[in-house]
């Protein structure tokens, strides 16, 4: 989490404030304590690699969410509900 703090205080556009957003609360029963990923055989039998590491793939994130503000306010105010309704609610 603190990556991620540091790199959104690295982008010249960003929130006013970014200190004190981490909100630590308690785990969930069952919740993974630790995500990773083994690739080794993907790159053995085809031949992949990521074209991304995890922080140039967070990097990316972060400046994402930053030049879409409008997007974020759209799922904030719950707008994408009606677009799945009207797109998806006769299914």
């Amino acid at each position: 989490m603190n990556k991620l703090c540091r790199l959104v205080a690295e982008e010249p556009v960003r929130p006013s404030r970014t200190s004190g957003l981490v909100r630590h609360v308690p785990d969930r029963p069952g919740h993974d304590l630790r995500y990773a990923i083994d690739s080794s055989r993907i790159e053995a039998e085809l031949g992949w690699k990521p074209r991304e590491s995890f922080e140039s793939g967070l990097r990316k994130t972060v400046r994402w969410y930053l030049a879409n503000r409008a997007w974020i306010d759209s799922v904030r105010t719950g707008e994408y509900r009606r677009w799945i309704e009207l797109n998806y609610g006769s299914r």
